[in-house]
């Protein structure tokens, strides 16, 4: 069975940063393929970041130039460096398997002015 753990979320004020973690877990599970998504009270779901062998990295214009996703496929683990977090920023951050559209529980990024 396949487990997406994300961490490293909190309370930051604006211009600070976060760095994100999503480890997983699971026989035979890669990581070639994953995403980060969040969702804003009130908002819907949007694309983040994603990252793939085939497509290389994906960032929504709205985090470009302030985000950086990476991975680190010995530990099975993708990361989402936050750096000059405004407080639209605020959401709850998923990590999300791209190919078998697993979720990650989610983790709380709130950004205060």
């Amino acid at each position: 069975q396949v487990q997406l753990v994300e961490s490293g979320g909190g309370l930051v004020q604006a211009g600070g940063s976060l760095r994100l973690s999503c480890a997983a877990s699971g026989s035979r599970f890669s990581i070639n393929a994953m995403g980060w998504y969040r969702q804003a009270p009130g908002k819907q779901r949007e694309l983040v970041a994603r990252i793939s062998s085939a497509a290389g990295t994906y960032y929504a214009d709205s985090v470009k130039g302030r985000f950086t996703m990476s991975r680190d496929s010995a530990k099975n683990t993708v990361y989402l460096q936050m750096d000059s977090l405004k407080p639209e920023d605020t959401a709850t951050y998923y990590c999300v398997s791209l190919l078998n559209n697993y979720w990650g529980q989610g983790t709380q990024v709130t950004v205060s002015s």
